[in-house]
C-alpha cells in the first residue's frame, strides 16, 4: 500500500509499505480522509514528540476493512472516526482520570503508523462508528474537536465571563463556536487574517481584531480591567508572550495552541500571586471522543466551513515542506 512517511525531521516522501494486518482486538480502517494538524507540521520539523521513520495522520475516518481475533460489536464495511490516544489504563495518572497524561502515552500518527496511508491498523476499543448524517471529512474532525471538548472542560467558563481568543485558524473557530455557546457574554477574538475574522462573528464573536490593532483596541480606556478569561490557539510563542497582558483581576488563562517543545516565555510571579491567575495546560484528548462526536451529530459545532483544501494522498509531503498559507484553515486529505 502506499503511505507518506517522515524518515527524519523535514525529510518525507510517498513510500510502498507493507499493508497492516490487525493483530488481537484490533482492525484494519481503509482510510477515507484525514485532516492536516498543526501537531504534523511540528512533527516534520522535529520539534514535537514523534519516532522517525513516521507515518503521521492523526485526524481520521474511514472504512473497516479486516477484522483481527477478538473484536466485537464492528463488521467489516462499518463507516468510522478513530480516537488515536493510546494509554496503558494501570498507571497513576490513568487510575486518576488522566489518560492523556499517562506515563507511557502515545498516539496513532504520533508515536505509531497514523493515517496518511491506503490503511492504518488501530486497537477496536478505539474505534467510533460514524453516524449516517456525518460524512468522513466530517468524521476527521471528531479528534480536534475532542481536544477542544478536553480544554472547555478545564477552562469551566462561567455564565458572564469576558473572553480573549488569540487565533481563528481550524481549532480556533471550534473553540469559538464551543465559547459562543459557554455563556461568555463578550467573545473577541484576535487574528492576522480578516477572513478568518469574519468567520469568527459567523460563529459568535462580539468582536474582531486584527493583530495589527490589538495595542490600540485593548488599551487601558477600552478594557481596563482586562478580561476573565485568555484562550491563545496559535502556539506562537511571540503571542503567547503578549496574551499573559490582557488578563484582568482573578483571570483564566488557557494553553490550547502548541508551542514548540523548547519555547519559553516571561511572567511576573508577583502577578500570578497578586492578581489571583488561574493558567491552564490543555494536552490532547482525556476521554471526551464520544462527547466530541455527538456535538458533531447533533449540529452544534460545524466544521464544514472550515475545511479550505482538500489534496491527494500524493501531494501531502509537498504541504507539509511548505509553510502553511495564512488564509487557510484545516486541510484534508483524501484517500480513499
Amino acid at each position: 500500500m502506499k503511505a507518506l512517511v517522515i524518515s527524519k525531521p523535514y525529510q518525507a516522501g510517498l513510500e510502498e509499505v507493507s499493508y497492516p494486518e490487525p493483530g488481537p482486538e484490533e482492525v484494519t480502517i481503509r482510510v477515507k480522509t484525514a485532516g492536516v494538524c498543526g501537531t504534523d507540521y511540528h512533527i516534520y520539523a522535529g520539534v514535537y514528540t514523534g519516532r522517525y521513520p513516521l507515518i503521521p495522520g492523526h485526524e481520521f475516518s474511514g472504512i473497516i476493512d479486516r477484522l483481527g481475533k477478538g473484536v466485537t460489536g464492528l463488521k467489516k464495511g462499518d463507516r468510522v472516526t478513530v480516537d488515536p490516544t493510546l494509554y496503558c489504563g494501570r498507571c497513576r495518572a490513568c487510575l486518576r482520570g488522566w489518560t492523556n497524561q499517562c506515563e507511557t502515552f502515545g498516539a496513532i500518527g504520533v508515536t505509531v503508523p497514523g493515517a496518511f496511508a491506503e490503511y492504518v491498523a488501530v486497537p477496536y476499543h478505539r474505534v467510533f462508528k460514524l453516524p449516517d448524517n456525518l460524512s468522513f471529512a466530517q468524521g476527521a474532525f471528531v479528534e480536534p474537536l475532542a481536544c477542544v471538548v478536553h480544554g472547555m472542560n478545564r477552562l469551566q467558563v462561567r455564565f458572564g465571563d469576558r473572553v480573549l481568543v488569540f487565533g481563528a485558524g481550524s481549532v480556533g473557530q471550534q473553540l469559538i463556536q464551543a465559547l459562543a455557546g459557554s455563556g461568555a457574554s463578550e467573545l473577541v477574538v484576535v487574528d492576522l487574517v480578516e477572513s478568518k475574522l469574519s468567520l469568527a462573528q459567523k460563529f459568535g464573536a462580539t468582536k474582531v481584531v486584527l493583530t495589527r490593532d490589538v495595542e490600540s483596541e485593548f488599551g487601558k480606556t477600552s478594557y481596563p480591567h482586562g478580561f476573565d478569561i485568555v484562550v491563545e490557539a496559535t502556539g506562537v510563542t511571540e503571542v503567547i508572550q503578549k496574551a499573559f497582558k490582557y488578563l484582568g483581576p482573578a483571570a483564566k488563562y488557557l494553553q490550547f495552541g502548541v508551542a514548540p517543545k523548547n519555547a519559553e516565555v516571561k511572567i511576573n510571579p508577583f502577578d500570578l500571586y497578586h492578581q489571583d491567575w488561574t493558567f491552564i495546560g490543555s494536552m490532547a484528548i482525556n476521554q471526551t471522543f464520544i462527547q466530541a462526536l455527538d456535538w458533531l451529530k447533533e449540529g452544534r459545532i460545524d466544521v464544514r466551513p472550515l475545511i479550505s483544501k482538500t489534496i491527494r494522498l500524493e501531494e501531502a509531503a509537498e504541504i507539509l515542506a511548505r509553510p502553511k498559507e495564512g488564509d487557510m484553515l484545516k486541510i484534508q486529505v483524501k484517500v480513499g
